[in-house]
């Protein structure tokens, strides 16, 4: 009889180990992390992916994790930053430039890459063509190939007689000197002269100002990236001071009080990343996601700097037009 009750006794442990676990008891999946890797901070661009992760279902801290790094400006600091998020280490990385994808490349050949660039990707190796990207690095580009061509007519068609632009842009950076030479293979078929202000540290851009003052231009196309960025206002000011139409490569300065921005909606482009991240955490691979040209393009104008310029926008103009700030 003790025998049995032992045996009994025995039987019930191990029928309760064999039960399954309450629901609320039950191991959790392992939730995938994303690496959210940028120059100078998150903002409202990081805010526009994170809309795009949310549209496909996705709920961070519940059923996604990022884990944001930024190098606070200072490029210098990225491989570290890219390093860091290695060794976490994540699933995805999602790298706001083509600096910060050139670095993420750089740091691993074994995690996928989610890059929107702002120049030509295959320009400047990180990719081998748009189609077959190969390696480990897909997503988006910021550029297409009439874009150049495209902004200096709006510019010519917003002030009237354009003979030269001065270009504003980072010389170091290859990408920058990219759209400065789509710009310049562009401006002879709408008559007009490219006048190139390159800058390779913060003291050029003072010696920038200092040539538009000598030689006036027409209008000023100013490249944005993360060293020229920092003296947007700078050059705004300038601008205004000296009744000088100024265009950007990003939305960002006309709010600030710069002239005009036409270019690819930035915004939805990083919602649109969010896909590639979908895609490969449900076993899709880099290589075999064609990188994206972009398909939404803005046209902003500041019609309060336009009336500091004196400067009458036409009204024809005006209507295509996405954004007017008044």
């Amino acid at each position: 009889m003790w025998h049995r009750a032992v045996g009994s006794i025995v039987a019930l442990a191990l029928s309760l180990l064999a039960a399954p676990l309450p629901a609320d008891a039950q191991p959790s999946a392992k939730v995938p992390t994303i690496g959210y890797l940028s120059i100078a901070g998150s903002g409202p661009l990081a805010a526009s992916f994170r809309q795009g992760l949310q549209d496909l279902g996705y709920i961070e801290g519940r059923t996604i994790a990022i884990a944001y790094r930024s190098a606070e400006g200072k490029p210098e600091r990225l491989p570290a930053l890219a390093a860091e998020l290695v060794q976490l280490p994540v699933d995805v990385i999602v790298a706001q430039s083509s600096q910060v994808a050139q670095v993420a490349k750089d740091a691993t050949a074994r995690i996928p890459i989610v890059m929107i660039a702002g120049a030509d990707p295959v320009a400047i190796g990180l990719v081998d063509s748009l189609a077959r990207p190969g390696g480990n690095i897909t997503g988006l580009t910021l550029m297409s190939a009439e874009l150049a061509g495209k902004q200096l007519q709006l510019l010519k068609d917003a002030i009237g007689g354009l003979g030269r632009v001065a270009v504003l842009w980072n010389a170091r950076d290859v990408a920058m000197t990219n759209i400065f030479s789509e710009l310049q293979t562009a401006a002879p078929v709408l008559s007009v002269i490219v006048q190139p202000l390159a800058v390779q540290e913060a003291e050029d851009i003072d010696s920038a100002i200092a040539t538009m003052t000598e030689e006036r231009p027409d209008a000023l196309f100013m490249i944005t990236d993360v060293l020229t960025l920092k003296y947007t206002s700078k050059v705004i000011d300038f601008a205004v001071q000296h009744r000088l139409p100024a265009m950007f490569a990003s939305s960002g300065p006309v709010g600030e009080g710069g002239l005009m921005y036409y270019g690819p909606s930035v915004t939805d482009a990083y919602r649109r990343a969010a896909y590639y991240v979908d895609r490969i955490l449900k076993g899709a691979k880099p290589r075999d996601l064609p990188v994206e040209q972009p398909t939404k393009f803005e046209l902003v104008v500041n019609l309060k700097t336009a009336k500091a310029l004196g400067i009458t926008i036409p009204p024809n103009f005006l209507i295509l037009a996405d954004k007017v700030i008044e």
